[in-house]
């Protein structure tokens, strides 16, 4: 399975590297018949043909030009029944250690398909859409999160759609990509705010990894030590596993 991955990904390298684009067809018209919230929620994704389950990390992010990390978890995506490209959202951010509470809706915009994929008979697709959320007002530091994001799906023989992860293996993947702002009730400011599954949007100056995200260590102090301490080595020190788990704590719980 890992060497069709890379054929495959190399395949479509060559398309690049020689100016021919990567055609696909529009889905817009279709993507409505499907529910897609657990794109946004899944806990865990299949790999090697659904036959390998892994469990999906924390989304990665950061707000403002120091790339101060950013913590965001969705707890419920609900289709419109009276609108199925439109999702409501309720989830929270943290900060440091200020946690907001937020609700708001995701909009589909466009919907594609791949004429050809990496995997046979499964057809691979995005979404691609606006998203405005809404911090409680009567929170710390609250404000709205708004932006653009893409969403990568995949349909199996089933007509099942699913998260796409069949590239999980290759270097830089990526998935459920947000790239916006977020602005101040208080003071009307606006920040860069960005996050995406295992890479950011627009991180080039803070993500310096090649096959997988790894911060600039001049932003260490911005909220990143424990991510590195938990992802820079293996766990086989006492320290490392306590990192680890932190990542992986549920602190919208709190």
């Amino acid at each position: 399975m890992r060497h069709l991955l890379l054929t495959s990904l190399l395949a479509a390298i060559n398309l690049l590297v020689f100016g021919q684009d990567i055609r696909t067809s529009d889905f817009y018209n279709r993507i409505g018949t499907y529910d897609i919230s657990e794109l946004w929620l899944v806990e865990k994704f299949d790999i090697e043909n659904d036959t390998i389950s892994v469990e999906r990390l924390a989304p990665l992010g950061y707000i403002g030009d120091n790339f101060q990390r950013l913590h965001i978890h969705f707890i419920s995506a609900i289709q419109n029944h009276h609108n199925a490209l439109e999702y409501f959202i309720y989830g929270k951010s943290k900060v440091k250690e200020n946690i907001c509470s937020f609700q708001g809706t995701i909009i589909i915009e466009e919907s594609r398909t791949y004429d050809e994929g990496d995997v046979p008979n499964l057809k691979q697709g995005f979404v691609k859409g606006r998203y405005t959320f809404y911090e409680n007002p009567h929170q710390n530091g609250a404000g709205v999160l708004a932006g653009n994001f893409k969403t990568d799906f995949y349909i199996n023989e089933n007509n099942e759609i699913k998260y796409d992860a069949i590239a999980f293996v290759a270097d830089g993947f990526k998935n459920n990509q947000f790239e916006g702002t977020w602005t101040s009730y208080q003071n009307r400011e606006s920040k860069t705010c960005n996050w995406g599954d295992y890479r950011i949007p627009d991180s080039d100056e803070l993500d310096i990894g090649a096959g997988e995200f790894s911060p600039l260590e001049k932003y260490t102090s911005f909220g990143w030590e424990n991510y590195i301490k938990a992802w820079g080595s293996y766990p086989d020190k006492p320290d490392v596993i306590k990192a680890r788990e932190r990542e992986k704590r549920k602190w919208w719980l709190d």
